[in-house]
C-alpha cells in the first residue's frame, strides 16, 4: 500500500473516532483507539517507537518517540491540544528525516471538526 492509500485509511479512521468520541480526551486515549482502529483495518501499527539520532556514526537513543508508525511508511503524531504550535510540525518533520519515511500525519483531536485538526507533513514525497 502506498503512503497516500494509507493516508486515506488514517484520515477515515480519525474521522470515525472523532465522530464517535468527540474532543476532550487525553492524547493517550486517542492514540490507543487509533492504533486499534488501524489494526482492525489490516494495518501494521507500532506505538511509541523509539527514534534514535545518528551523529557522526554515533547512534544516540535520546528518548524521541513516534506516537504511531503505520506499515513502516507513515508516522502519526497524535495531539489533543487547544492549538497546534509551529514546533509540532517541525518535530514531525524531524521524525520523518530521522526514520527516512516520506509521510507524517499530525492529528489534533481537540477540535470541533476533525478536518481542521489534520496536517500532512511530507519528506520528499
Amino acid at each position: 500500500m502506498t503512503e497516500n492509500e494509507l493516508s486515506r485509511i488514517i484520515v477515515d479512521s480519525a474521522f470515525k473516532i472523532h465522530t464517535t468520541l468527540g474532543p476532550g480526551l487525553l492524547e493517550s486515549v486517542y492514540e490507543a483507539i487509533l492504533a486499534h482502529e488501524l489494526q482492525s483495518r489490516g494495518c501494521t501499527v507500532v506505538t511509541q517507537q523509539a527514534i534514535p539520532v545518528v551523529y557522526e556514526e554515533v547512534k544516540l537513543d535520546l528518548g524521541f518517540r513516534a506516537d504511531l508508525i503505520v506499515d513502516h511508511k507513515v508516522v502519526i503524531e497524535v495531539k489533543s491540544v487547544e492549538a497546534i504550535a509551529p514546533v509540532h510540525a517541525k518535530q514531525l518533520r524531524t521524525y520523518l528525516r530521522l526514520t527516512d519515511m516520506r509521510l507524517g500525519i499530525m492529528i489534533n483531536f481537540n477540535v470541533n471538526l476533525i478536518k481542521d485538526g489534520i496536517t500532512r507533513v511530507v519528506n520528499n514525497l
